[in-house]
């Protein structure tokens, strides 16, 4: 009976480990944008830490290479599961120290995962590897090829020096429509609605190694564009999307309190991580007719 006892005990090892797996760690990589990042990094953390699947740490950049501890900024990427990255240098911000692009590199090449935030992917266009990372971004038109989505679900190549430089209309509700199976999307539904957020066409860049997964109308162009992408790079896994503008003036802005994106960014940083995404379909999870605006969202004092 005591044998019987421990191969039973051992039998639900696994299970308890996996119940119990330790948190996720996250770096926030922030400290400059056109964007708000101070309260762009403090809403997502409140929509992740009361979670408890993940531990924040945050490495702010100093603002420009005259800047106190610039030359001792060192984020140490390896020590994490994954980056959320919302660095954007459109409005003079520098270009990170080259010790600090080589570090980050190497941490996606062997496996780590990017979150890259809505303001993040406007950045570096002079660092390759960056925009191999992450596909399209924020560029001119001679910059790359955009991808568009014909009404059947089809990609669409438009060459470099076709068409406009990346750009968006007016922000407004959008009816997100999933494209494939992807581990991310998996169980919802194949349409549903977000709102006030901005649809980016033309968006650039060399679109190698990326599958999109979903796509939203734009009305100025009366095209279809992506609003979630994925990109495979080296050994990691970078994952960027429209969804989380957060603007100077913003509080608490309804695109941040989507109901459907909330349960995407959690998802999303589970599958960066290379865990089992457990993180389960809400019931107040959006429709393709209606949006669904969750209450504020905690702020914490850090």
């Amino acid at each position: 009976m005591k044998k019987l006892f421990v191969l039973l005990a051992l039998a639900l090892l696994p299970l308890h480990a996996s119940a119990t797996a330790a948190p996720i760690r996250v770096l926030f990589v922030d400290g400059f944008s056109n964007h708000d990042w101070k309260l762009n990094t403090a809403l997502i953390r409140g929509i992740i830490e009361p979670t408890k699947l993940f531990t924040v740490d945050v490495s702010t950049a100093p603002s420009s290479k005259d800047a106190p501890g610039w030359d001792r900024w060192r984020p140490k990427f390896s020590s994490y599961g994954v980056v959320i990255q919302t660095c954007n240098d459109i409005n003079g911000g520098p270009p990170w120290p080259r010790e600090v692009q080589a570090a980050f590199e190497d941490f996606v090449a062997r496996g780590g995962g990017v979150y890259v935030w809505h303001s993040g992917n406007n950045a570096f266009p002079d660092w390759p590897a960056y925009n191999d990372m992450i596909g399209l971004g924020w560029r001119k038109k001679e910059f790359g090829p955009a991808l568009a989505i014909g009404h059947e679900g089809q990609l669409i190549t438009i060459p470099a020096g076709e068409g406009q430089n990346t750009g968006h209309g007016a922000r407004l509700n959008t009816v997100v429509k999933r494209l494939g199976e992807h581990a991310i999307h998996a169980g919802l539904p194949r349409a549903w609605q977000t709102p006030d957020i901005e649809v980016y066409y033309y968006a650039r860049g060399p679109a190698k190694n990326l599958t999109v997964l979903s796509y939203g109308f734009d009305p100025r162009t009366a095209m279809n564009w992506p609003l979630e992408w994925v990109v495979a790079h080296g050994q990691g896994r970078v994952y960027t999307s429209t969804f989380g503008h957060v603007w100077k003036g913003d509080t608490q802005p309804e695109r941040m309190r989507c109901a459907g994106v909330q349960t995407i960014v959690v998802r999303a940083l589970q599958w960066l991580a290379r865990r089992e995404i457990t993180t389960p379909i809400p019931p107040d999870f959006p429709t393709a007719e209606r949006i669904s605006v969750r209450g504020e969202i905690p702020i914490s004092a850090k």
